[in-house]
């Protein structure tokens, strides 16, 4: 089982190497850790270290206790993961129109099975420029829990197409609006409604539909 914790310390050199060393002596794996600091002093601030870890042998209590017993922590709190409560994340980028647009889709189709159970959350960044873009495409794959992308513009292609096929070969589909460029023969789908693409994109991730975007794989609606 999957145990999540967040540790207040000091935010000094070798925080993160000593509060790795309990997890592994608890026989714990580190499968997701993100830091950065809540206070800033004049020599030392508090940092903030949420970690989710599998395959704890002890109970996760004891970890908290000789986490506690450290100087230099302040803190020790147990929580549900992410993945439990903000669950598969649903990422649009391109202009901000048609973001709003595809965003209503997929906030509308999320909301309906949210509420059967699902944890879907939707990510939107308004972009414009090819650079721009293709950089926030290529960062998709390094943001946790993204299980698609939704592209919606007017015109994209050149680096981003590039960065869309590395996205793809990593396992994440790409949704496109229909739009000019070379993008549209890229993507796993094209869609013409952006409303449409959004709940297309929630239906894919979501557990309690029947949609899967395999099957459809190449098709314009």
């Amino acid at each position: 089982m999957r145990t999540a914790i967040n540790v207040i310390c000091l935010d000094r050199p070798g925080m993160l190497r000593d509060i790795a060393g309990v997890v592994a002596k608890m026989g714990g794996n580190i499968v997701y850790t993100q830091q950065f600091v809540v206070e800033r002093g004049v020599n030392l601030g508090k940092a903030s270290v949420y970690m989710e870890i599998d395959g704890l042998t002890e109970d996760a209590g004891a970890m908290v206790e000789e986490l506690e017993a450290l100087d230099p922590i302040f803190e020790v709190t147990v929580h549900k993961t992410f993945e439990k409560i903000y669950g598969s994340r649903v990422i649009i980028i391109g202009g901000g129109a048609q973001v709003a647009q595809v965003a209503v889709g997929a906030v509308s189709e999320a909301d309906r099975h949210n509420l059967r159970g699902e944890r879907i959350s939707v990510d939107t960044i308004p972009l414009v420029g090819e650079a721009a873009i293709a950089d926030a495409v290529s960062a998709v794959s390094r943001l946790p829990r993204a299980s698609i992308l939704v592209l919606a513009g007017a015109l994209m292609g050149g680096r981003i197409t590039e960065e869309v096929k590395r996205l793809q070969e990593e396992g994440i589909p790409v949704i496109a609006l229909k739009m000019a460029g070379s993008l549209p023969d890229q993507a796993d789908l094209v869609v013409t409604d952006p409303i449409q693409a959004g709940t297309f994109a929630v239906m894919h991730v979501a557990s309690t539909a029947v949609f899967d975007i395999s099957r459809v794989r190449g098709r314009e609606f």
